[in-house]
């Protein structure tokens, strides 16, 4: 029987905890996509207890709970934050085959050096001694940070925002890049409350009167390079229904009216100005550079009394199951067909969805940038984000595309804890490769390998946003 979560943890041949220990366990963290709060890296926040770390703002954590059966005043609520400790001990105990389990012990791990289990009963301990030590400037956010070698770590933001603490962080010279991320979906989702006032705000945002689909873009376009100026390099874009119908600005114009004059719009219209807006920006972030990322597939909000309740993004999210193969083929094409294709990850909710989106990655990845890898099958994502998830998302792309141009793990997470996540990531890659060389299905060149694996966990996303 192996011992709990030793050295070796996942690396089940020699070949992979080689490749682990010798070329992936030291290498610094690219995070390219997170939610974290940059206000709180630029005041370097000091955190009270396990239970703000841990359990705040953190739906992965909050839907276990409920299916423990934890009151929600012990999960969103304002119960006492030891109760709340308690409660997930409790909860982390049962929850047994979770990735979450393997997450919380390397997290306690590698900051606080604590190996003992997490349960009721070494709860008191555990939450004694982390908070000792979350208390100190040693465990500050920035230390935090610093502890798991972060790099780079790319924010997710709304085009309107001021990127206030980005610009501070860039001037003080701290020297892990904290980088703006152009999440443009207000201004793209015409069919959700609260389009009106948005387009009030982004009006207000960058001076320019929003009367015609033309004007929406070239606002978001001022947004845009008012972010790149600040250092971005990557966008991100929700795909929750019908997202592309070919229109001209004319038809687009006529819709956007409709909507803000209170009418009801069709899916074919919804669809008309979701893919206009795409396709128009998705050629502004070809001009510049930029990387476009597609997440598709949430379900949002399924429960009404908990959205009513509680509010977006507190765990009632789910996996949607609509058939976009050729919508997405078509929104690729209507900019490849010009040259003006950005560079594009592509990420799947649903697990039906990986081999079609690793076969529809290949269908656009010839260019003259000699850009390897193009058009990415992004990492496993949320609910596909654990060990089987994660192999499944490798083994289709090694399949169907080339394993060696992938840009590797993110953590899109909003705890400052999560970085362990990279190691999770890396351990179940080399443990891939490992397999494969010792079942003889490829040889044994260490050497090749060890180049292989630093570059899917750091090189290849260094090159391709161009950090």
């Amino acid at each position: 029987m192996k011992p709990f979560l030793d050295k070796d943890f996942l690396l089940e041949t020699e070949t992979g905890k080689r490749l682990y220990h010798a070329y992936a366990e030291h290498l610094p963290i690219i995070d390219f996509h997170n939610h974290l709060n940059p206000k709180e890296i630029y005041e370097d926040r000091c955190y009270d207890n396990l239970a703000q770390v841990w359990l705040g703002g953190d739906h992965y954590k909050w839907r276990i709970m409920r299916a423990m059966g934890v009151p929600e005043e012990l999960i969103t609520g304002d119960g006492d934050e030891y109760q709340k400790f308690l409660a997930w001990a409790g909860t982390i105990q049962n929850a047994i085959g979770n990735p979450l389990y393997h997450w919380t012990h390397l997290e306690l791990q590698r900051y606080f050096g604590i190996h003992t289990p997490l349960t009721p009963d070494s709860a008191g301990e555990i939450w004694r001694e982390a908070n000792e030590k979350l208390k100190t400037p040693e465990f500050s956010v920035r230390n935090l940070l610093r502890m798991q070698k972060a790099e780079v770590l790319c924010t997710t933001d709304d085009p309107t925002d001021t990127l206030e603490y980005h610009k501070k962080l860039k001037e003080e010279g701290f020297e892990i890049a904290v980088l703006p991320t152009f999440r443009p979906e207000k201004a793209i989702g015409i069919e959700k409350e609260g389009f009106g006032e948005y387009m009030e705000k982004l009006k207000g945002s960058c001076g320019i009167e929003l009367e015609t689909a033309a004007d929406i873009l070239a606002a978001l376009e001022k947004r845009l390079d008012y972010f790149v100026e600040a250092g971005c390099r990557v966008s991100d874009h929700s795909l929750e229904n019908s997202f592309y119908l070919p229109a001209s600005e004319e038809e687009v114009t006529v819709i956007y009216r409709k909507r803000l004059a209170g009418e009801l719009l069709s899916e074919a219209e919804c669809a008309k100005y979701h893919g206009f807006l795409l396709t128009g920006l998705g050629r502004a972030y070809a001009r510049r550079g930029l990387v476009m990322q597609l997440h598709i597939g949430a379900l949002r909000n399924n429960s009404t009394r908990l959205f009513q309740g509680l509010g977006p993004d507190v765990g009632v999210d789910g996996m949607g199951d609509f058939c976009y193969a050729p919508q997405l083929s078509a929104l690729l094409d209507a900019m490849d067909r010009t040259g003006e294709l950005p560079k594009t990850v592509l990420y799947y909710l649903n697990p039906k969805d990986v081999e079609m989106l690793a076969a529809m990655a290949g269908c656009f990845q010839g260019n003259e940038s000699g850009i390897k890898g193009k058009v990415q099958l992004g990492s496993a994502w949320w609910f596909g984000d654990h060990k089987p998830g994660m192999e499944r998302q490798m083994e289709v792309l090694a399949n169907i595309g080339m394993l060696s141009t992938f840009i590797g793990m993110l953590t899109d997470s909003r705890s400052f804890l999560s970085f362990p996540r990279h190691e999770y990531f890396r351990r179940i890659l080399c443990n891939l490769i490992g397999k494969w060389v010792e079942n003889g299905e490829y040889p044994a060149d260490e050497r090749f390998l060890g180049t292989l694996v630093g570059n899917i966990c750091v090189e290849n996303a260094r090159g391709y946003f161009g950090f």
